[in-house]
């Protein structure tokens, strides 16, 4: 636990702009979750806190769209995200909002400290604005073609269809979002914060102080210290949000971004009279529990804000996910491709855990990661039902049967070492999952206390307390029995009463090791044991004296059911019918054709080529080149730079661990005095680059033939 006496876990503040999916719960609010749940049971003080971000361009553009105002919006979807956060168990000790005036209150309070201090810069700068509607634009409220694959209703940051990263200035026809009037650029005041300031700090404090983050965080922000930081607003012009508390700063807001993190601050104020004690004393654990494309606000803007203002403390950890595909796609709430929370919990009422336990499964931790409803269905069937839920039931089953369902003894002079060896697997399993949550593994953890279950189910299984039950059966009816005669009743049965026994001590350590995963199931294991919610605290874990000799047990009860095909066939078909194509895919621009084929080749020419797989560990701008990046790529036995006109089609944080092809044998080139070491492998599509890799993660430096 270290040296803190008490723990602030914050997960990301969710746009209330419309629900939340499988994907949000899978990126940082179940993790976040299954981590403050471990530490409660260990008894330590924690507030665990969220709440609705309800600023910010999302709000407003929904709120256009629907014709009602941005505060009707977020006073819809801050209770439909609450209650599904609620439904799924997420135990969050406040969800705030961000438009409640203590957070006003608060934001202001801080901006004020950095203002007085000195430490914005008082910038003009020249931005896109709407002569009809008399307002400046977000990069959002500006819609044009793409200038790569002629969709024409790309956004001024970027086109939906092909993914490319846009600005307005690339837009071909822009036009106003709001009033269809073709933009024009007009000066404008903002407040910047000089992030270059406090690039050696952050430099000392993140990259050389929290070398044990995950390496997504690590590298991606790595990657944009070794850019190199610049100012950035902190203000933007809009009629929603924080107003600016200056004076001159009339129809001027708070940016979301250094808004939206001082939530946690205001969120906890709001919980508690005490809230200074976790935010502003060092023997305080702050731990940000968020998803990749938030990496850099959390490890580099807030930091350096909260370091610029003084007297908080910074986050120990950013323990950030990947991001959850399903069924092979990428998440679109644009489109509708997604598993909403508030529909699943319509949809399998009182399964929660299912969904639990299949998130943390197949959480994205270090990568991407997909969800199938088939693996849905097959985790369930197979490891739920086939392996936690038929110990449980077996256990309940056979103390009924064979132990007229009280608790039966432990006889220590029977024991054998199969036995000693499932006790001795309390302890041990309990201290490889509480490792494994210290260091935020979360799959890890949870598959180490299903593994005690199987462990379980093999024990019983090599037992066989029913053969043993049958030979007392038989021999008090005078029928054959093997070699057992009268004399040997006693032992039989207490065999029984030792495996029984040992069976419901480890149910009892599965109620409280699977309690941070499967809550619901925690408890219902719980109630048939018929034991209070204090044994759930970790120290029990381990123990072999959890139940108690004698004690009478509840009626056994399924904790699982199986889910049949026809469910899983429902839920992929409301899928697929329920997508959105946007309207720029009713008319999709006509596909280019192929290249036709280069002259034929001989095979001696195409071995000359050293192809290898190699993985990006660092990526950051050419200075003054547009189209370049310079890569850093591992490929097993040393590391290559490798400049790519990749540029216009990737964000430099957002390619970070990506494994790639490279024509390793390439004779070096100079490319803006930089030498390029090799060449990246890329497939075009109408103009949108893919990386070609392998289809599994392979080790660096992999050949390809």
């Amino acid at each position: 636990m270290g040296n803190f006496n008490r723990y602030l876990i914050t997960a990301a503040l969710p746009y209330a702009n419309g629900p939340v999916h499988i994907g949000h719960l899978a990126g940082c609010y179940l993790p976040a979750d299954i981590y403050v749940r471990y530490l409660r049971a260990k008894k330590a003080d924690v507030k665990f806190i969220c709440g609705s971000d309800e600023h910010g361009v999302p709000i407003t553009i929904k709120a256009m769209k629907e014709n009602v105002t941005p505060q009707d919006v977020v006073d819809r979807y801050h209770k439909i995200i609450g209650d599904s956060f609620a439904a799924m168990g997420i135990s969050f000790d406040i969800f705030a909002r961000t438009s409640a005036p203590i957070h006003h209150t608060t934001a202001s309070d801080f901006f004020l400290k950095m203002y007085n201090d000195g430490l914005f810069e008082e910038k003009e700068s020249e931005q896109y604005f709407d002569p009809e509607k008399q307002v400046f634009l977000a990069d959002r409220y500006i819609i044009g073609t793409c200038p790569k694959c002629g969709n024409d209703k790309a956004y001024g940051d970027q086109c939906e269809r092909c993914g490319t990263s846009l600005s307005p200035d690339e837009l071909i026809n822009p036009h106003s979002a709001l009033s269809n009037a073709v933009p024009v650029k007009k000066a404008t005041k903002h407040w910047y914060m000089p992030l270059q300031n406090y690039e050696p700090w952050l430099k000392e404090w993140l990259l050389e102080g929290h070398k044990d983050w995950k390496n997504n965080v690590y590298g991606q922000c790595k990657s944009w210290l070794d850019a190199g930081l610049q100012s950035r607003a902190m203000t933007r012009d809009s009629n929603w949000g924080i107003k600016v508390p200056l004076p001159d700063a009339e129809g001027k807001v708070l940016y979301v971004w250094f808004d939206a993190p001082i939530g946690y601050i205001s969120a906890t104020k709001e919980l508690t009279p005490d809230w200074a004690d976790y935010w502003c004393k060092d023997d305080t654990k702050l731990v940000h529990f968020i998803g990749k494309d938030n990496i850099v606000f959390h490890c580099i803007i807030f930091p350096a804000m909260l370091k610029a203002h003084g007297g908080f403390v910074l986050p120990e950890n950013v323990p950030a996910n990947e991001f959850l595909n399903i069924e092979g796609e990428k998440v679109s709430t644009s489109r509708n491709w997604a598993v909403w929370i508030h529909d699943y919990i319509k949809d399998f009422p009182d399964q929660q855990d299912v969904l639990r336990y299949v998130l943390c499964a197949t959480a994205p931790e270090t990568k991407d990661n997909d969800f199938t409803w088939k693996d849905f269905q097959t985790r369930n069937n197979s490891e739920l039902v086939a392996n936690l839920g038929n110990f449980v039931n077996r256990t309940m089953v056979l103390t009924h049967k064979l132990c007229g369902g009280k608790v039966p003894r432990l006889h220590e002079e029977v024991a054998d070492d199969t036995d000693k060896e499932m006790l001795a697997a309390f302890q041990a399993t309990k201290e490889s999952v509480e490792a494994s949550l210290e260091a935020y593994r979360f799959r890890e953890a949870q598959a180490g206390m299903m593994d005690l279950a199987d462990q379980g189910n093999k024990y019983m299984q090599k037992k066989e307390p029913w053969i043993l039950a049958k030979a007392i059966e038989n021999i008090k009816a005078g029928k054959p029995a093997g070699d057992y005669t009268e004399a040997d009743i006693p032992a039989l049965q207490a065999k029984i009463d030792n495996c029984l026994h040992i069976c419901l001590q480890l149910m009892a350590n599965l109620a409280i090791l699977s309690n941070p995963f499967l809550p619901f199931t925690s408890r219902k294991i719980c109630h048939l044991l018929k034991v209070v919610d204090r044994m759930l605290e970790w120290e029990n874990a381990g123990s072999a004296k959890l139940v108690s000799v004698g004690y009478s047990l509840r009626e056994p009860e399924l904790l699982f059911k199986k889910i049949e095909d026809e469910t899983i066939a429902a839920q992929v078909e409301k899928l697929h019918a329920g997508l959105v194509k946007p309207a720029a895919e009713a008319a999709p621009v006509a596909a280019q054709p192929a290249a036709p084929a280069k002259a034929e080749i001989q095979y001696d020419d195409f071995a000359k080529l050293d192809l290898r797989v190699g993985t990006i560990i660092q990526a950051e701008k050419v200075e003054k080149a547009d189209k370049l990046l310079k890569l850093l790529v591992d490929i097993g036995t040393e590391q290559r730079t490798v400049v790519s006109g990749i540029a216009m089609h990737f964000n430099p944080a957002d390619i970070i661990g990506k494994q790639v092809t490279l024509v390793a044998n390439l004779a070096p080139r100079k490319m803006r005095g930089i030498e390029s070491q090799g060449m990246i492998l890329m497939a075009e599509d109408n103009g949108k680059l893919v990386f070609v890799n392998p289809a599994e993660t392979v080790a660096p430096g992999s050949g390809v033939s």
